[in-house]
């Protein structure tokens, strides 16, 4: 009898423990800003018309998910492929902002645009979502700075300067260089930015690119979707070398959630993607581009991510390795949600972030820690940028 009922104690107490620590996760992500630095849920909204007050059967962001899992202040990418040129990609990008107007007149009750760190903050802290806008490819400015400042007067406070390919001024990582980094328009770009108060994201961009913007900015800079390097040497993902100047400049970097981020065995495929949808160079214009590429979403079919073999313990691992390198005060989360084909088993969806949460408890870091992860270290390069 006293050995059934030690053995018992032996299984109770672990589950009561694991519980505990189950709990105090899912407290702690309601507590946290919960920025999510990069998601390309706009995509959706515009081209296949779903409605994010809802909870949606596919895809991995509505507003129901952000707010189960605690990512009060997404950043929502305005991406417009790089075949879209000049005027063409200006429009795009207007169409893009068009659409998340539509979000927010629609649920005034549940989500409110952002545009300084303060306005995150009081969104947040009245319930509801914070949304931050993101420009995601710098030839979207059409080479023009008054573009970029009427972007700025639009509300959206961040910039990657390339997409997969070079533009005119700045080289991309997945692209053969063709201006050894940032051309001299490409560094007034960055000067424009930071007097105008843009982030400047240099997620995508080349490594003489981001050393290039390093050595020109005078504020904080932040990679809002890119892993680490040394685990799995995709391009797009950061040598520690980076990371370490990336930590200098006082940015931060957001670990992408997509599988050949995260995974050495995936990242030869999503290269493949990425050369696939980059190579796109369609010779139309006005609706027939739209239709063009609104037909290469659909068969892409962004909404129901592909088997991986990623999981919540790789994105734990850069996560980890991130913090060793830049230090806990330069690392958050961007998870490239809506445009990543597939996605780590244990984090599907933004709902499953307190899994990230427990996970990191684990591995010892404390309350603290995460609030930076989730938005804290981000939060504040924003106040930095924007000045308030």
């Amino acid at each position: 009898m006293l050995k059934r009922t030690f053995l018992a104690l032996t299984l109770v107490i672990p589950l009561c423990a694991a519980d505990e620590i189950t709990q105090r996760a899912r407290r702690i992500q309601a507590d946290v800003i919960g920025i999510d630095s990069h998601i390309d849920t706009l995509q959706r909204v515009l081209m296949e018309h779903v409605d994010l007050g809802q909870k949606l059967p596919g895809g991995e962001v509505d507003l129901p998910r952000l707010r189960e899992g605690g990512m009060h202040a997404p950043f929502f990418a305005l991406w417009v492929p790089t075949f879209y040129k000049g005027s063409e990609a200006v429009r795009r990008t207007l169409d893009l902002r068009d659409a998340m107007q539509s979000v927010l007149d629609r649920y005034p009750d549940q989500i409110a645009l952002a545009t300084t760190a303060a306005d995150v903050e009081r969104i947040v802290h009245a319930h509801k979502i914070a949304a931050v806008l993101t420009i995601e490819g710098g030839h979207q400015i059409a080479d023009d700075l008054a573009v970029l400042r009427m972007y700025q007067r639009l509300g959206i406070r961040s910039m990657t300067l390339t997409h997969f390919r070079n533009n005119d001024w700045a080289d991309s990582s997945t692209d053969k260089p063709e201006h050894n980094g940032l051309t001299e328009f490409g560094k007034e770009v960055v000067r424009e930015m930071n007097r105008i108060g843009m982030m400047v994201d240099v997620s995508h961009v080349s490594d003489k690119t981001f050393y290039d913007a390093l050595a020109v900015t005078t504020k904080p800079v932040i990679a809002s979707h890119s892993s680490c390097r040394a685990i799995s040497s995709l391009p797009r993902n950061m040598t520690d070398d980076m990371l370490r100047a990336l930590a200098k400049n006082g940015g931060v970097v957001g670990i992408n959630f997509g599988s050949g981020f995260l995974s050495q065995k995936e990242a030869d495929k999503t290269l493949q993607d990425i050369n696939r949808i980059g190579g796109s160079e369609p010779n139309l214009t006005g609706k027939d581009l739209d239709d063009y590429t609104t037909k290469m979403h659909i068969h892409d079919d962004w909404a129901h991510p592909k088997p991986t073999t990623a999981n919540l313990d790789d994105v734990v691992a850069h996560v980890d390795h991130a913090v060793k390198i830049a230090g806990i005060n330069h690392v958050g989360i961007g998870s490239d949600f809506d445009g990543i084909a597939e996605v780590p088993i244990g984090l599907e969806d933004e709902s499953k972030m307190p899994a990230l949460t427990e996970a990191l408890l684990k591995k010892g870091y404390s309350e603290s820690d995460i609030k930076k992860i989730m938005g804290g270290n981000t939060l504040r390069v924003m106040r930095e940028v924007v000045g308030k």
